[in-house]
């Protein structure tokens, strides 16, 4: 008794250290003002931040909106980490059970006859009980182990989510700017093959020569030979999509890129602590309490741990006697077992958790710095390319002013054919271009949507 008493002393001044106590963020992990912003925007403390919309409400596009539905409901990678979070489920289940007496039941029975005597029957239907007293905490951090495990695994599954949609809508604006592109080359293509029937009237007036009609055949020919390329692409992208929302090689139903309006809200607000969201910096630290948890299960191995067992049962069977009717059989056992000459293998196990916990702590940390570069790259392409939208409007009209303007010249004798040329192949650079920063800034949405964790199933309180 008075062992049993030491014991519980034990327990109660051990419940004030490190084997009880819940896992803490560490103070030297700063998770405030993690990213910076481009000039002349600032940071929001707003709670009502980007993150927290609907990923509908960033793609307002039916047909992209029918895309990502279909993924989410059919992607193999979010499947996967379904199952894994309901795998963790089951794992908790059991470390919860653990606190519990493990109960079985074991009926026996059996008949002798010895030189043709009468049969004798003996029976015995016992059931018994062994419980492990959690005095050290060694279950209670199983069984917080085993729920962040589970937090974590439904982090991943978010991730997973989050990912899947910032994909998907890229592949859908890249599909959408090959459109483009296909467009601007097609329409290109026709008005070169104009050009140089053009060109070759001219010579044959003789206001020009045949250098020329060499000159505008042979950049006819290239743009012709861009085409197919690009039809090439748009395939490729197209099948690349579709099995992306795990489905076969297909073709993508899509709109014009010129009618996507995927522009960030920033008046609703940047966070200061962009964590809140993020799946992955929060699986991130889940890691690190799982660690935390193992350290103090490495911990409770060097204390004793005590179980009590017991069974009870009805036999007939009392040594070499048999009676009939039977009687019931009580036992009961406890015992204490103090780790001795396994104490060094404990001190390396405890070490062994430590480096891992001081591990996840640096991948924790570092999490945190790429999400800040996440979002400050993603903010300084999307502030750039607004910036450069309407001298890309401009840029274009002047040019294509150019084009009609050197033509007419060509025609008076006042121009040269060289100078068509180049007003035709600035315009094209032009309007291809002008494709690409559609897309950048596309992309900067979907990139800034995702890098504040958007995206993910946001739960209704």
């Amino acid at each position: 008794m008075k062992k049993f008493i030491y014991i519980t002393l034990s327990a109660v001044i051990l419940s004030g250290c490190h084997i009880y106590k819940k896992y803490e963020r560490p103070e030297d992990i700063n998770v405030a003002s993690s990213y910076r912003t481009p000039e002349g925007m600032s940071n929001s403390v707003s709670t009502n931040n980007i993150g927290n919309l609907e990923w509908t409400d960033i793609y307002p596009d039916k047909k992209l909106q029918e895309l990502i539905n279909y993924g989410l409901a059919n992607n193999t990678d979010l499947l996967i980490a379904i199952e894994k979070v309901n795998e963790a489920k089951a794992a908790l289940t059991s470390a919860r059970l653990s606190f519990l007496p493990a109960v079985s039941l074991t009926p026996e029975g059996s008949v002798s006859s010895y030189d043709g005597s009468s049969a004798s029957w003996s029976y015995n239907a016992s059931a018994s009980a062994s419980w492990e007293i959690d005095l050290f905490g060694k279950l209670l951090n199983s069984k917080r182990k085993a729920q962040v495990a589970l937090l974590q695994n439904k982090e991943y599954q978010q991730a997973v989510r989050t990912q899947l949609i910032a994909t998907i809508a890229d592949y859908y604006f890249t599909l959408t700017a090959l459109d483009k592109q296909l467009e601007i080359y097609s329409m290109t293509e026709k008005s070169w093959a104009e050009s140089v029937e053009t060109i070759k009237a001219m010579k044959e007036g003789g206001m020009t020569n045949e250098a020329a009609v060499a000159q505008y055949e042979a950049y006819h020919a290239a743009i012709s030979a861009a085409i197919p390329d690009v039809k090439a692409e748009i395939i490729k992208q197209e099948n690349a999509l579709a099995t992306l929302l795990g489905d076969f090689p297909r073709a993508i139903d899509r709109n014009s890129i010129d009618v996507q309006k995927c522009d960030i809200p920033l008046e609703v607000g940047v966070p200061v602590e962009l964590l809140s969201n993020r799946p992955d910096v929060k699986n991130a630290e889940y890691q690190l309490a799982s660690m935390y948890y193992n350290t103090n299960v490495a911990r409770s191995s060097f204390y004793p741990q005590l179980s009590i067992g017991g069974s009870v049962g009805w036999t007939n069977s009392a040594g070499a006697v048999i009676t009939n009717p039977g009687g019931i059989i009580l036992s009961a056992l406890a015992s204490l077992t103090q780790p001795i000459f396994n104490r060094g293998a404990n001190i390396a196990k405890l070490k062994i958790a430590k480096a891992q916990e001081e591990q996840a702590k640096l991948n924790f940390k570092q999490s945190i710095l790429d999400a800040g570069r996440e979002v400050s790259n993603a903010l300084a392409v999307y502030d750039a390319e607004l910036k450069k939208e309407s001298k890309r409007e401009i840029q274009i009209e002047k040019l294509s002013n150019a084009v009609e303007y050197t033509k007419e010249l060509l025609t008076l004798g006042s121009s040269t054919y060289l100078e068509v040329l180049d007003a035709q192949q600035s315009l094209l650079s032009a309007q291809l271009t002008k494709t690409e920063d559609q897309l950048k800034r596309l992309n900067a949405v979907t990139s800034l949507y995702h890098a504040l964790g958007g995206g993910r199933e946001i739960e209704v309180k």
